[in-house]
């Protein structure tokens, strides 16, 4: 009786999934598919949010360089539903300096991969003009390397999927974009800065938050907000590792801001880290430098 080695359908590996999953034993990834708008919606209520997303050679925006740049607009709805993408913008680059043998295995985007590739910061600020928000997975670090590339994002609102979203309130565990969508259903090609982009939009999208709210609405919440930074001036250096693990960044003086340890929090928290610092760093009523911190200066070093 002769094989049939045909593959099965989608609509019959459907069918399968949905077999495994109604049993308590078994869990299904699904491959993510981006939901690509054939066109943009226009209508009052709707905004055009721009996910950004960067491999670079290393941590440090004063030295390390930008190898890859994806750009995904998507349209949401002002009360954070989420409608779909559009196009998306994925431009390589070459480097005038080496790139390690960590990222390069990490990204595949080796030096023979990037030879000859470039883009100009006219071509990235020529796709961003309709961004009412921007918004990366970890807002700090692309930030500061895209402002430095490209100075029309300097002046945009920026929000991030990792810090401004209460992932543990859906019944998610940690904030790593890979994990994340495990937890989600899906898996994805990580570490390619289109890919990653797809994925972060697809868990903005996830309504499985108290009050059926989704990702996208906490998100927007948070980026509406007024935060507060607050600086720990003449921290103890014994407890620079305490800081550092409560979320605190250095700031190393040489741009006219404080030599010191700082933190963001929203207007809630702010009694919460004063209290903190008093108790735990000073151990003393201490007065501690404030500064207001909109969504234009969210996640960078100019407040």
């Amino acid at each position: 009786m002769p094989v049939d080695n045909s593959l099965p359908s989608d609509r019959a590996l459907e069918a399968l999934a949905d077999r495994l999953e109604a049993s308590e034993n078994y869990r299904v990834l699904r491959r993510l598919r981006p939901s690509v708008l054939g066109h943009k919606p226009e209508g009052r209520g709707l905004r055009t949010g721009l996910f950004v997303d960067l491999e670079t050679t290393g941590l440090d925006p004063r030295q390390d360089e930008i190898i890859e740049i994806g750009m995904v607009p998507f349209i949401y709805r002002i009360d954070g539903l989420l409608l779909g993408t559009l196009p998306a913008f994925s431009r390589l680059r070459e480097p005038a300096i080496p790139v390690p043998a960590f990222v390069q295995d990490l990204t595949g985007l080796t030096p023979e991969r990037l030879a000859g590739q470039t883009v100009s910061p006219d071509e990235v600020a020529a796709f961003a003009p309709d961004a009412s928000l921007v918004i990366a997975h970890n807002a700090a670090f692309d930030r500061s390397f895209l402002e430095r590339f490209c100075p029309a994002f300097v002046n945009k609102p920026w929000a991030c999927s990792m810090e401004d979203v209460p992932w543990d309130q859906a019944g998610f565990a940690g904030r790593k974009l890979g994990h994340l969508g495990l937890q989600a259903g899906f898996f994805f090609d990580g570490h390619r800065a289109v890919d990653d982009c797809h994925a972060a939009i697809a868990l903005l999208g996830h309504t499985g938050f108290p009050e059926n709210r989704s990702a996208l609405s906490l998100l927007l919440g948070r980026a509406r907000t007024v935060w507060t930074r607050l600086w720990a001036e003449y921290a103890p250096f014994e407890l620079k590792d305490t800081l550092k693990a409560r979320g605190y960044r250095w700031n190393d003086g040489s741009d006219g801001r404080p030599k010191a340890w700082f933190i963001d929090r929203p207007p809630e928290e702010v009694e919460e880290e004063v209290r903190f610092l008093r108790s735990d760093i000073y151990q003393r009523e201490a007065d501690i430098l404030v500064r207001p911190v909109e969504a234009g200066d969210r996640f960078t070093s100019r407040v």
